[in-house]
């Protein structure tokens, strides 16, 4: 990575950042229940405001006034899909960013109609791991592992382009590298450690943290996503150098997203162009 491109980047995701905590945008949460408490003090913690709000009789007074939307099929049932479906309406006829975590999507037929029946409402942002990219593009059910994937993140490259350009959505694969595309660029981001991964609902927590930096700057969603993937990234390097396992690490890790600075942001993030 050069220097310039580095320090671009590192400009770039501070920007976010700090526009993010000085605006505390409103982001809507239709999550799962495993994720509710991580996503909600992920958004805090970064100076966003969360709303965990899934009632369909609630969706048309409060969507219209989010700046973002976040939408996570987790702890998928007949009782919730309704009401992502509303919300995403509501958000895409009012020109407002939402994003979509399709989790498992190919682990049953169910969820991965759910999830293309979402994506046909045209999310701003989708962010999965490879396995869950792989299905969306093929919109083919396949037998995965639950929720965990059985692909590296670079298995699924091809596939998100093929989404990103079928679906006109920003689509990120998370991984060792995170890899974000639009169809035709393509960018990664190398933050983070092994250990995020053993803590339960953190690929749930950044898909909340790119909706909150989506909603600063619809227009460069590829950016925003980029930047917020490489930010969660760093807060759990930072996390992790006084964590003693995943339970400390989840504390560290908000507490270092809290915390983090234009020094540690410019200095640590690391996204580069491919």
């Amino acid at each position: 990575m050069e220097d310039g491109e580095k320090r671009e980047w590192g400009a770039k995701a501070w920007t976010y950042l700090s526009s993010v905590r000085s605006q505390s945008p409103l982001i809507q949460c239709i999550t799962n229940f495993v994720s509710m408490d991580l996503t909600a003090n992920t958004l805090l913690s970064a100076g966003a405001s969360p709303a965990m709000l899934h009632s369909p009789n609630e969706s048309p007074d409060f969507t219209p006034q989010v700046n973002a939307l976040y939408i996570n099929v987790g702890t998928l049932s007949d009782n919730w899909l309704p009401a992502m479906e509303l919300a995403a309406q509501l958000a895409s006829k009012l020109n407002k960013p939402w994003v979509l975590d399709p989790v498992a999507a190919g682990a049953s037929c169910f969820r991965l109609k759910a999830c293309l029946d979402l994506i046909s409402l045209k999310p701003t942002v989708i962010r999965g791991n490879a396995s869950e990219i792989i299905a969306l593009a093929r919109a083919s059910f396949a037998s995965t592992k639950g929720v965990d994937s059985s692909h590296d993140s670079t298995d699924a490259v091809e596939a998100a382009k093929s989404l990103a350009n079928s679906s006109g959505a920003v689509v990120a694969v998370s991984g060792a590298v995170d890899f974000v595309t639009d169809g035709n660029r393509i960018v990664g981001a190398r933050n983070g450690v092994p250990m995020m991964q053993k803590i339960t609902a953190t690929g749930c927590a950044v898909t909340a943290l790119i909706a909150a930096f989506v909603a600063i700057d619809p227009s460069h969603a590829v950016e925003a996503t980029a930047s917020a993937l490489a930010v969660f990234g760093v807060a759990g390097e930072l996390g992790m150098e006084t964590a003693r396992g995943p339970a400390s690490l989840r504390t560290h890790l908000i507490d270092s997203l809290h915390g983090l600075d234009q020094t540690a942001v410019i200095s640590g993030v690391k996204i580069t162009a491919i």
